[in-house]
């Protein structure tokens, strides 16, 4: 009881210097906090508390996966892997390639086309092959042979809600890329049910901004502006942004905005205007290199979503993998369209299903009100343990504190946001923390009422109620986790601060407690219990 192993002490100190350390940024303004980080090597950890979106105020965001443009996309895709197929085996086809809902359907009238065909054509159904799907489980659609050589390929259920699954958790690494751009901190981003995502980014009060970026499908394709006799069905008559009237522009895509692999916003040297930077990688660079050489004089048309942004002239060839997007830009169109192209094309269309706006006063109140009730209770619980147990009841105050700051650092480590029900969690395991220290007390008192003298009851009032401690601090732990795998938002907030919580009153509430009573006892020398 009285004799500590020196590596045990060292632990101890060492921890609470380092959580001290860890809080110091988050108690700096703003300005000063900036300064430190610049100054401090990378190594030295400077990051303050992350204020969640019920605290500092920000946007909240519940987007929707439009699961009928999921379907088309697959469909769409399942009819050119056909073609390929059909192609490459010189099956001939009666008619053309037709698509009816969900249904890819076309006439093979020949039976050895059929034969060579068809073997392919099924392998696109194993998941380990389905080019076009890319599902893993349930086939993703079947085939039907029909009279006359007619073959029906029909995408299934399973293969339906697998590409949205699929679509979703796409749509959530893009929009994640697409928010840390903004340089916003800590936004978070999950999915909600089937085909949902919700979007929160603390500290950003421009939703308009936001809506825009999440919004915008951001699909970049280059293709050429369609010659005066060119076949009509290898045209589209698309919209422009720059000019009213539609533009033919050819079906056939030259190179997908995949194949981009910087954008960055800049000025063109000779207008002064606002324009993108682009680059591709080699497998682009070399199709944009092959189209613009074989093109030469003709103009092309930079397609975002089914629009026509700019079509200007090939002067040359361009060869370099590089070229720039022009389109009368402003400055902000200019950099949300480069924030864009880097983060990538989201798979389907989003629409916005619910959008709130918390402002910073809010958040404010939700903070005095969470400090008002952590110093109430703090407060509380000081005056209880001092009346209580006396110079004991102080070691305990003096290991609440320590149990608050651990917490607070801990929450710095992990970068985890702190929400209003996290300040409720804290102030929780303030309560938690002394009922700990409250078990030990009242079986050092029973000992000491049995005859022991003080040192074999501090020695039996901590050991015999270890075992308590360590029992509901499990239980209540795996509370903790249960509500954090299984809990979304505000649920993970409190779970994350009452499992820190937790775990450091394991350490403040029985080792610093006892190692102080130890120390008090050693120079104190004292007959009888102050307690």
């Amino acid at each position: 009881m009285l004799r500590f192993a020196r590596w045990k002490v060292a632990s101890v100190l060492a921890m609470t210097m380092v959580s001290f350390f860890l809080i110091v940024p988050s108690l700096l303004p703003a300005d000063l906090r900036t300064a430190m980080q610049k100054a401090m090597p990378k190594w030295v950890p400077t990051q303050a508390i992350v204020l969640g979106l019920d605290l500092q105020g920000g946007a909240h965001l519940l987007l929707e996966v439009d699961s009928g443009d999921v379907l088309r996309s697959q469909v769409n895709n399942l009819r050119d892997d056909v073609r390929r197929i059909l192609r490459e085996e010189n099956a001939r086809l009666s008619g053309g390639i037709g698509i009816q809902g969900r249904t890819v359907q076309f006439r093979v009238p020949e039976g050895s086309d059929r034969g060579r065909a068809l073997p392919k054509l099924r392998a696109l159904a194993n998941p380990a092959g389905a080019s076009s799907l890319g599902v893993s489980g349930a086939p993703p659609f079947e085939i039907n042979e029909q009279a006359d050589g007619l073959l029906q390929i029909v995408v299934t259920d399973a293969g339906v809600n697998e590409r949205v699954r699929r679509a979703v958790d796409q749509t959530i690494e893009v929009l994640r890329r697409r928010v840390d751009a903004l340089g916003t901190t800590e936004p978070n981003i999950q999915r909600q049910g089937a085909d949902r995502v919700l979007v929160q980014v603390p500290g950003l009060q421009d939703t308009n901004r936001l809506k825009e970026l999440l919004g915008t499908t951001a699909k970049l394709e280059f293709r050429m502006v369609a010659d005066p006799g060119a076949n009509p069905g290898d045209v589209d008559q698309l919209d422009q942004t720059d000019q009213p009237g539609k533009l033919p522009v050819e079906k056939r895509v030259m190179v997908e905005g995949e194949d981009l692999t910087d954008a960055q916003p800049g000025f063109d040297q000779r207008t002064g205007e606002p324009i993108v930077n682009f680059r591709f990688n080699i497998r682009g660079g070399q199709r944009f290199g092959e189209a613009t050489s074989a093109n030469v004089g003709r103009p092309f048309a930079i397609v975002l979503d089914n629009k026509v942004i700019s079509a200007p002239r090939i002067l040359g060839p361009i060869t370099g993998g590089s070229g720039q997007i022009s389109g009368r830009f402003t400055v902000e169109q200019a950099n949300n369209l480069s924030i864009l192209l880097r983060a990538g094309a989201l798979p389907a269309k989003l629409s916005i299903v619910e959008e709130r706006t918390v402002g910073p006063g809010l958040g404010q109140d939700s903070i005095e009100a969470g400090k008002r009730a952590a110093y109430v209770a703090g407060v509380l619980v000081f005056c209880y343990m001092l009346i209580t147990y006396g110079v004991f009841g102080v070691f305990a105050d003096l290991a609440l504190a320590i149990h608050i700051i651990m917490i607070f650092a801990g929450l710095v480590l992990l970068q985890a946001t702190l929400t209003l029900p996290g300040i409720a969690g804290i102030v929780l395991t303030i309560g938690m923390a002394v009922d700990s220290n409250v078990l030990i007390y009242e079986r050092i008192r029973e000992e000491s009422r049995a005859g022991r003298s003080v040192v074999l009851a501090l020695d039996a009032g901590f050991n015999r109620a270890f075992a308590t401690i360590i029992d509901s601090q499990s239980t209540m732990f795996v509370a903790a986790v249960i509500l954090y795998f299984l809990g979304s938002g505000p649920v993970r907030g409190f779970a994350v601060s009452l499992g820190l919580g937790i775990l450091t009153t394991v350490v403040t509430a029985v080792t610093m407690t006892r190692m102080m009573i130890a120390l008090w006892y050693r120079f104190g020398r004292p007959q009888k219990l102050p307690i």
